[in-house]
């Protein structure tokens, strides 16, 4: 029988960042409704990417989202704040895989699996990264 992973912890992620929780975040249940934490997600990817003096996303360039793989381990409770913390665990020509941990007072609430892709705004398909973009991209592994 394989070993299980060990639990990750917010130190396991280069990049960190956090959200406050605001009383509209509540559903019915009174605990923090399941589609709010996409947008948590959503926060620790634009922090960390949208390094523009990096050269990410390159110039006329954007993320787009192509798939998000998202467990819920735990309630999410209001008030307080939800860390996120966010690493890059594939680098492709134009597309990055990013795993993602969701924290509440210490405590994994929830992960996420993610590819973004950059794409140009003028043709609307993908587009490689830039070596110095690469070289940002990989101080993020």
């Amino acid at each position: 029988m394989a070993e299980a992973e060990p639990t990750p912890t917010l130190e396991d992620f280069p990049h960190r960042t956090f959200d406050k929780l605001r009383y509209g975040d509540t559903d019915r249940q009174g605990h923090v409704n399941n589609a709010v934490f996409a947008t948590f997600l959503e926060t620790g990817r634009v922090e960390m990417l949208f390094a523009r003096e990096q050269g990410v996303p390159g110039d006329d360039m954007e993320f787009v989202l192509a798939s998000v793989s998202l467990s819920y381990l735990a309630e999410v409770t209001y008030p307080g704040e939800v860390w996120i913390g966010t690493r890059i665990n594939r680098i492709g020509n134009s597309s990055i895989g990013l795993v993602q941990g969701l924290f509440q007072n210490g405590t994994l609430v929830g992960t996420a699996e993610t590819t973004v892709v950059q794409v140009s705004n003028q043709t609307h398909r993908s587009a490689p990264f830039t070596e110095p973009a690469l070289a940002y991209l990989r101080t993020l592994q």
